[in-house]
């Protein structure tokens, strides 16, 4: 039985964890929990929002399942989000988007994976204030970076059956740091020779995705460009409530939604635990157990494709109702 690391999250988290964790159970697989509490609600009893026992449990599993957290605005404490990319090295960000059936959305056939890297550019929070009326920040962009996130996009790809992985950047202003990942990009696309190869400026890239997103297929970028492309990814099949996440290393991974905590629904039963659920069957094929994952896939598309739905994409069913139809399909 393998043992995942569960972080219930706060606000919505821990209703659409336990949602989650009904239908990865339906579903027939092998896994046992090791459930940890982070964010807002365990500052005061512990002072932190994530504390050393979390990273402790994540080490240990290797991989995690985690639903949003809040990190207080104004009280000094860092992302919990950039904490663990950071303590846990997990270098690249995967979002996969996909249309999915009976989501109201401008495009069809929208199957488009971003690969973000995930540890430095402008993210790596390298400022200082110059003067009174000026500040800076550095893009800071190094080889070994920019092409393991490179060779972790094509191995993707190659894993997955994609075809082509384009590379964004604005090289052709940012000659040196931007420059230096496109070199990374060709340097590593050498030793994938049946993965088709694309450069594409990230200013044309956004036109394009909301043009004609079909033509794309993996795309892999430096961390703030991937920051703002996944989410226009995420508009195109509906929202940050269908948008999966991952968070992975060469030692460990953690699997999440892309959306936030919502306490202003929190138990209320209407939270859309879609994206979590997304999330976690990426997470299941990740370990291996590709039967279970496709299981759950099968049975969301079938209740998608019956028009049940959560009132965020215009349905009247609750969390739980939800959760229902996904395990009665399976």
């Amino acid at each position: 039985m393998r043992r995942i690391t569960l972080i219930n999250g706060d606000g919505i988290g821990p209703e659409i964890s336990d949602a989650v964790v009904k239908i990865i159970t339906a579903s027939g697989a092998d896994i046992s929990w090791d459930i940890q509490t982070a964010g807002a609600d365990v500052i005061e009893k512990e002072g932190t929002p994530l504390p050393e026992r979390v990273l402790n449990s994540i080490k240990e599993n290797k991989v995690a399942l985690k639903a949003p957290v809040t990190t207080p605005i104004g009280k000094g404490f860092r992302s919990v989000n950039v904490q663990l990319r950071k303590s846990l090295d997990l270098y690249g960000n995967l979002r996969p988007c996909k249309n999915l059936p009976n989501v109201k959305t401008k495009f069809e056939n929208v199957d488009i994976v971003v690969v973000r890297e995930n540890t430095e550019d402008l993210y790596a929070g390298i400022e200082r204030q110059i003067d009174d009326d000026t500040a800076e920040s550095i893009k800071l962009i190094t080889r070994n970076a920019s092409e393991r996130i490179c060779k972790f996009a094509f191995d993707y790809a190659l894993k997955n059956g994609r075809k082509e992985v384009c590379v964004v950047t604005k090289a052709n202003i940012m000659k040196l740091s931007d420059g230096l990942f496109l070199d990374s990009f060709r340097n590593i696309s050498k030793n994938y020779p049946d993965i088709n190869k694309r450069e594409i400026l990230v200013d044309n890239l956004c036109m394009q995705l909301v043009q004609n997103p079909s033509q794309f297929d993996v795309l892999v970028l430096p961390n703030l460009y991937g920051d703002i492309v996944s989410d226009l990814c995420a508009g195109l099949i509906g929202g940050l409530g269908v948008a999966q996440g991952a968070n992975i290393g060469n030692d460990y991974a953690v699997f999440e939604p892309v959306h936030g905590s919502a306490p202003d629904i929190k138990g209320k039963n209407i939270a859309n635990p879609t994206a979590l659920l997304l999330s976690a069957i990426e997470m299941l094929k990740y370990i291996g157990q590709e039967k279970s994952a496709l299981k759950i896939e099968n049975a969301l598309l079938k209740t998608f494709e019956a028009n049940l739905f959560t009132r965020d994409l215009g349905g009247c069913l609750s969390t739980t109702d939800f959760t229902d139809a996904v395990i009665r399909n399976i």
